[in-house]
């Protein structure tokens, strides 16, 4: 009887211990299911691109965001509990992704685009936290701080931005709609955040989203209209060709990633499965057509093959520069090299066509100068593409001076593409230091001295009614 029961009792603990570890391993399971899925929220977020600096260590920070109303350093975004995230629960990791709620309760920028990101879902939300709390390693070096110009530093003033303009709604499937269709929405109003490039700003720098992905400027670049308009979106795609661009970044005779869309090309839309690049082109061709009238006649087939080389031979420089033919010169001493004396490109390609290309098709000329100022440089899993920028960079094999870029944009724009302006030295030195600025800062310090105005004067009206109301009563 006594072994029977000693029999038993060894049966009912291994039979413990057997569940204990199979309820183990199914904890692990699910978390390790967790932070995969959380590395490909991460990336198709691409949280890469803004936190990590260049040759930096992963999600460290420091990487300086250039933005209309001063520079924004990216903050060390890591599980250390010294300068990262580490000490984060999930709660306070979801009120800074979705909120713009440091655990501290500062609050975030809109550079960190958490107005697209409050779509996610909670599921979503914990897979991202348990891929950077246990799948990124810790950097216990912090991140400069961040000061922007007053006011803008005072961070408290972002609660009433994010009142006016914080989107705190999931979004609600369209049975109307394919799955595809919703999960392109989902992907494209949330982690890819399409919207914070490619849609215009408001005087709060607030998005216009009645002009959703109609174009915008992003620091030193212009992300174009991407609407289903065929002439001045890109509406005469076809799907499978927008895919094609999101995997590459490049789709021949038609575009080319750089600047930003490369990054994001380059660290997030290369790495998506089929399904969700699918998706996102499904949803963005349904996306409401928009006409800019800066963008009448498709910039996509502007242009020809053409060159005035012949009117160089033989004359001076001085020649050149009263015949106004610098702009010729300059292409021939910089750029014909590569993309070919009239223009069009490499046999392959890999130097692309100067016509037939969305950006000297533009009538918004700031991609042709940030390309000629910054050059291009997008490694995909097809190679690395490489231009050389020629606006003082270490690497840079020519410096050339902001009218000497202006002159040469001009020529390239008359030349292969189509533009209703002319460049000009002010317009390369805007370029130059990262984009147009904004007059909020001004508006908001003219607000501030107004309202300590009306302050002042309240206090002094108040105050001369209260004394005449003594003296009255004394009298």
């Amino acid at each position: 009887m006594v072994k029977y029961a000693y029999n038993l009792a060894f049966t009912f603990s291994l039979l413990v211990s057997s569940l204990s570890a199979i309820n183990a391993n199914a904890a692990d399971s699910d978390t390790s299911r967790a932070i995969e899925q959380g590395k490909y929220l991460a990336i198709a977020s691409d949280c890469a691109a803004c936190h990590t600096n260049k040759d930096g260590k992963d999600f460290a920070g420091g990487l300086k965001i250039i933005s209309p109303v001063g520079t924004i350093i990216a903050s060390n975004i890591t599980p250390s509990t010294q300068a990262g995230i580490g000490s984060y629960t999930e709660q306070q990791f979801a009120d800074a992704v979705r909120k713009g709620i440091r655990k501290d309760g500062a609050n975030l920028y809109p550079a960190m685009p958490y107005t697209a990101y409050s779509v996610m879902t909670d599921g979503d939300i914990h897979n991202l936290y348990e891929y950077f709390m246990h799948g990124v390693e810790p950097v216990n070096t912090p991140a400069p701080e961040t000061a922007l110009p007053f006011p803008m530093s005072i961070r408290t003033m972002m609660m009433g931005w994010n009142l006016l303009f914080l989107n705190d709604k999931p979004i609600a499937s369209d049975n109307t709609q394919s799955a595809a269709w919703n999960r392109g929405k989902y992907l494209v109003m949330g982690a890819a955040h399409c919207g914070t490039c490619h849609t215009p700003r408001g005087p709060l720098m607030e998005e216009e989203n009645s002009k959703f992905l109609s174009g915008g400027q992003v620091g030193a670049w212009y992300a174009p209209n991407i609407t289903s308009d065929k002439e001045s979106g890109i509406g005469s795609w076809s799907k499978e060709q927008l895919v094609q661009y999101l995997r590459t970044g490049n789709l021949p005779n038609k575009a080319q990633a750089a600047g930003s869309m490369g990054e994001a090309v380059e660290h997030s839309f290369q790495y998506l499965s089929d399904e969700d690049l699918n998706a996102v082109a499904t949803y963005i061709k349904t996306v409401k057509p928009i006409s800019t009238e800066e963008n009448k006649g498709s910039r996509f087939n502007q242009g020809a093959p053409g060159t005035s080389l012949d009117d160089l031979r033989g004359k001076s420089s001085q020649a050149i520069k009263d015949a106004n033919l610098e702009g010729l010169s300059l292409f021939q001493g910089n750029c014909a090299s590569c993309h070919e004396p009239l223009g069009e490109g490499s046999k392959d390609q890999y130097y692309p066509s100067l016509f037939h290309n969305s950006v000297t098709g533009s009538s918004n000329s700031n991609n042709v100068i940030a390309t000629i100022l910054n050059g291009v440089n997008r490694t995909t899993k097809e190679g690395q593409v490489f231009m050389p920028g020629f606006g003082h960079h270490p690497n840079d094999i020519n410096n050339l001076s902001d009218q000497q870029i202006a002159t040469l944009s001009n020529y390239v724009i008359a030349t292969y593409g189509k533009s209703d302006k002319k460049v000009t030295a002010q317009d390369v030195a805007t370029v130059r230091q990262g984009g147009p600025a904004s007059y909020l800062v001004l508006v908001a310090r003219i607000g501030i001295i107004v309202g300590a105005a009306v302050v002042v004067i309240l206090a002094l009206w108040l105050y001369v009614r209260r004394a005449r109301k003594t003296k009255n009563n004394i009298k």
